[in-house]
């Protein structure tokens, strides 16, 4: 891997073109799991989903969102209630301080509503780069590539990038792929390394893109030596 200040690295030659038809055939309907009917739902779920689960957010926000549906109601439960109320989520203590602040800014500095530009999104407390590009790409359809674990990991894997750095593979990734595709690939990535190119047992016998993959080939070439 690279540095996580080496922005310039020379990414491995890999037909880019062939990989995102092939991601898009295994994967059509990709799209954002996370359940949402609007900017600050998704916004909400998406904090909540850092190190956690998109299936378990969903269970939790089924009812949240229900009975807190805006800035304003979750700003009626101290830090101790909304904990309660997410408590079966990891970090719960962290993100339910993170949105009673965010709900905050979002009232004071944005007319309750979420904003749609980078640069106000990841002022917003518990909210980074990943986050912000969910909430661009699915609540306002702006192109982006958010970079989460999935995609860190089976674009490095499949050489689209060349870095530990999410902010390094993010720029590596938008500058090769064309941008009306930075949105779909971003969920073509994310679908793979949920279904196919696991962690720690990627299924290689069930990937249609071992005839690209940078990794399955080193790995087959160490089996044979």
């Amino acid at each position: 891997m690279s540095s996580k200040t080496d922005t310039n690295v020379t990414l491995p030659r890999v037909p880019v073109t062939k990989i995102l038809d092939t991601l898009y055939e295994m994967y059509p309907d990709a799209h954002c799991e996370l359940d949402f009917r609007n900017p600050f739902e998704l916004l909400i779920a998406t904090i909540l989903s850092a190190q956690s689960t998109d299936k378990k957010v969903n269970q939790i926000t089924a009812g949240l969102f229900q009975k807190y549906p805006d800035p304003e109601s979750f700003l009626k439960l101290s830090p101790p209630e909304l904990e309660q109320e997410i408590k079966e989520i990891g970090l719960y203590k962290n993100k339910a301080k993170n949105i009673l602040a965010t709900c905050h800014l979002l009232l004071a500095k944005h007319g309750g509503q979420v904003p749609a530009k980078m640069e106000d999104l990841v002022e917003l407390p518990g909210v980074g780069r990943k986050t912000a590009n969910v909430v661009l790409s699915n609540a306002f359809g702006v192109p982006a590539m958010a970079v989460d674990t999935h995609v860190h990991r089976v674009s490095n894997r499949i050489g689209l990038a060349k870095s530990d750095d999410p902010v390094v593979i993010e720029k590596q990734l938008t500058k090769r792929i064309p941008k009306a595709k930075w949105t779909d690939a971003h969920h073509w990535l994310i679908w793979h390394g949920r279904r196919v190119c696991e962690a720690r047992k990627p299924n290689c016998a069930a990937c249609a893109l071992t005839p690209f993959c940078r990794e399955f080939k080193a790995r087959k070439k160490t089996r044979v030596e």
